[in-house]
């Protein structure tokens, strides 16, 4: 007999015994009601043996329990300061949030950061500031092997899936950056129709699974992609290597929870666990990498076509830059990942202990390619939390060419960072595919919310970079952003992260001796 059926029992004996007693004093009836429940609780708490606690204390276990239950909100509403919340603080929750609803988000009697504690960082302004920047510079994405060269705006939507988000969030998403005039990265799950329907500029994810241009053993589909990267909303092609909050692991979607529409979606077959497996099954080493790259490329009518890596081992990455000096083919841009980077369910080594943080992974890759006299064919696309334009200032400042935010994005959804995106049970219709709890996002609302976030944050970096006298936020470079390191000591990132000599690494007497190893561990016909 379960647990559940002794507590049953107990409750209907409890409830029977009340019914008699109340025939003869019905004085302490309701007094017995609730108490012979509680009476009845307590006896199958004391004789159930899979909790310690609730055997030593029944009943009162269960208030334990209880206020575990609300210790993420407690935390969150009463506890934390505003600097200190984590994985986002609230400071920064609070300016999505102001942004995104066209509120004022100016501060009233100065920074609330510890401007003396080792870690603070800051731009230095220039006496011959200039009255306003350009908040319209666009960035465009394409060499001379892309034929329809994308422009893209300085901020972006990151990747995230649908089915990872609900529908009404995506065709929010996706109606915001038709409104705003930026991109919006369909995540590894595929396009949907709630990504087509409004319009917005596209950049179609491929991941390890080939959702949406498969066959049906889970290899790539060429004519399945040929018909869908040809569609006149999808800019971009990105090839996910791995992502930043679980770099190497795969997933699955069991099958029980594979509907009609996903499967549609995903081109799977009903009745099977879908498997994202860990490495592509298309290509096994660099070069071939970069054949597939070309071929995307050609099948699509000549769109940029490029790929995702949280950064992992150096001299993996340092083979992708051999093979490309070796074939003379290269791909159009190169998002960087951040091993901070969230998703709806990862495993917490994963999410805590795997991948390289986005600051060094953008500074081993800008400088990889620096080194190999590339860095001018190619774009850098920075990706891990990005919520306000000195976030934006500092990966521009690190390399990167554009940046991606996808919880700054999701904060401008409304996004109360509740944490329970693995459960189905987001209380903001977002990370969701309850409908009950997706028809609480009005997308007309939303749309214009994310569409405002993109405006006032680019604004704002314009105006940080007009601060600090420059034309173009092109022009910002690791000497604008200052690092407080101990104590009085100041350094500049110029300081701090030192960028190699273009073309260093294609001769072995000029490569610096801290990346020989990994630069002579790289090979073009395998991985590792």
């Amino acid at each position: 007999m379960t647990m559940r059926q002794k507590f049953v029992i107990a409750a209907i004996a409890a409830l029977m015994a009340v019914a008699v007693i109340g025939q003869y004093w019905s004085g302490i009836y309701w007094g017995l009601l609730i108490l012979l429940p509680i009476i009845a609780m307590g006896l199958v708490d004391m004789f159930q043996p899979h909790s310690s606690l609730r055997r030593l204390y029944p009943v009162m276990a269960h208030f334990r329990y209880l206020l575990e239950s609300v210790r993420p909100e407690i935390q969150q509403y009463f506890v934390e300061t505003e600097v200190n919340g984590s994985p986002i603080p609230r400071e920064f929750r609070s300016l999505v949030y102001q942004r995104a609803k066209g509120d004022r988000d100016t501060r009233p009697f100065g920074t609330i950061f510890d401007v003396n504690r080792a870690g603070y960082e800051w731009m230095n302004h220039s006496l011959a500031a200039k009255s306003h920047g350009d908040p319209n510079i666009r960035v465009k994405i394409g060499g001379d092997q892309c034929t329809q060269p994308y422009l893209a705006s300085p901020l972006n939507i990151s990747a995230m899936s649908y089915g990872a988000l609900s529908k009404n969030a995506i065709m929010a998403l996706n109606s915001g950056a038709k409104l705003g005039g930026f991109s919006h990265n369909t995540g590894e799950g595929s396009l949907s129709p709630y990504h087509l329907e409004h319009g917005g500029d596209i950049v179609w994810q491929i991941g390890t699974g080939y959702f949406g241009c498969r066959d049906d053993a889970g290899n790539f589909n060429p004519t399945l992609f040929q018909k869908n990267s040809r569609r006149e909303v999808v800019k971009m092609i990105e090839i996910k290597l791995s992502q930043g909050a679980k770099p190497g692991h795969g997933g699955i979607l069991p099958a029980a929870k594979l509907t009609e529409e996903i499967a549609r979606i995903r081109n799977v077959p009903m009745g099977q666990d879908v498997v994202s497996p860990p490495t592509h099954s298309t290509f096994s080493s660099p070069i071939e990498l970069l054949e597939f790259i070309g071929q995307l490329r050609e099948l699509s009518g000549g769109k940029p076509v490029g790929f995702k890596l949280c950064l992992g081992r150096r001299d993996e990455f340092f083979g992708i830059c051999k093979a490309m000096l070796e074939t003379q083919q290269y791909p159009d841009f190169i998002t960087v990942d951040g091993g901070e980077g969230g998703t709806g369910a990862a495993p917490t080594e994963m999410t805590n202990s795997v991948g390289t943080p986005l600051r060094d992974g953008l500074i081993f890759v800008n400088n990889a390619l620096i080194g190999c006299g590339l860095r001018d064919k190619i774009k850098i696309i920075a990706s891990g939390k990005i919520f306000s334009a000195f976030h934006m200032a500092r990966a521009i400042a690190l390399g990167a060419d554009t940046v991606n935010s996808a919880r700054g994005m999701m904060l401008a959804l409304g996004c109360i960072q509740s944490r329970s995106c693995n459960t189905d049970a987001c209380p903001t219709g977002i990370a969701t595919t309850n409908p009950n709890r997706v028809k609480g996002l009005v997308v007309t609302d939303k749309a214009t919310r994310v569409a405002n976030f993109h405006r006032e944050t680019v604004t704002h970096l314009a105006e940080l970079v007009a601060a600090a006298g420059l034309d173009s936020f092109e022009q910002l470079k690791p000497k604008h952003i200052n690092r407080r390191v101990r104590g009085t000591e100041v350094k500049t990132y110029e300081q701090l992260y030192p960028v190699v000599a273009p073309g260093c690494f294609l001769n072995a007497d000029s490569t610096p001796d801290e990346w020989r190893d990994d630069w002579n561990a790289a090979h073009t016909g395998a991985w590792g």
